[in-house]
């Protein structure tokens, strides 16, 4: 199946659009009384269990529209959900949507992303990435702690980590592209071109131009 490939995914797809699985998940958000926390991960779990993608889409969905019901000790099944995800429509989500919105109430689990930013699995390492995206995006967000997560993975020969470098400093450049390009200019050297293609497209001219002339000085 095309879904299939193009999600790099080993999951079994029954082509159900996104729309029609997102209504699935509002539906089940909307119930009332609403869904304690215990009932959300039950559900989630039972959502999760199988190869079924839409399923799975369908309970992440379910914990980004009701993570405000998410305690620091679920970090540790959303973690699960993320090693058996195995394909970035399912990682990046969770990642950005659930992880991030917890870390932001909880700030002591930051640790767990400093833990994730050296993990073997690229999907761990991926997600302590995108998990402060959305913040950064918005001109706030904890930037320093993404750079020193990138720092580390600047010269990974991995396309999915490459990319997510290169995604969140470019959504970070569209509201503070001084702080991006100041960071960038003497690591140009050490970057893919996948992230500099990416990071570099909110710059304004004459600062993109400095950054891919020191990739090749």
């Amino acid at each position: 199946m095309q879904e299939k490939a193009y999600l790099k995914s080993r999951l079994d797809h029954y082509g159900v659009s996104v729309p029609a699985v997102r209504a699935v998940a509002r539906e089940a958000a909307k119930r009332r009384p609403p869904l304690e926390r215990e009932e959300l991960l039950a559900l989630v779990e039972a959502l999760w269990a199988g190869t079924v993608y839409e399923r799975r889409r369908v309970a992440v969905e379910l914990l980004e529209l009701c993570g405000d019901r998410l305690q620091p000790a679920d970090a540790g099944l959303v973690e699960r959900l993320l090693r058996e995800s195995e394909t970035w429509a399912l990682v990046d989500e969770l990642a950005a949507m659930v992880v991030g919105p917890l870390v932001e109430r909880h700030p002591e689990l930051g640790v767990v992303l400093d833990r994730w930013a050296g993990d073997p699995d690229f999907w761990i390492r991926r997600s302590a990435l995108l998990a402060l995206l959305v913040p950064l995006r918005k001109g706030g967000g904890d930037f320093s702690r993404f750079a020193r997560y990138a720092e580390t993975m600047l010269g990974e020969k991995e396309f999915f980590i490459r990319k997510a470098i290169g995604w969140v400093l470019r959504d970070t450049a569209r509201k503070r592209p001084d702080l991006v390009y100041a960071w960038l200019l003497p690591r140009a050297a050490r970057a893919s071109g996948v992230t500099l293609t990416e990071a570099v497209k909110p710059l304004s001219p004459v600062q993109r131009a400095a950054v891919l002339a020191a990739r090749h000085p």
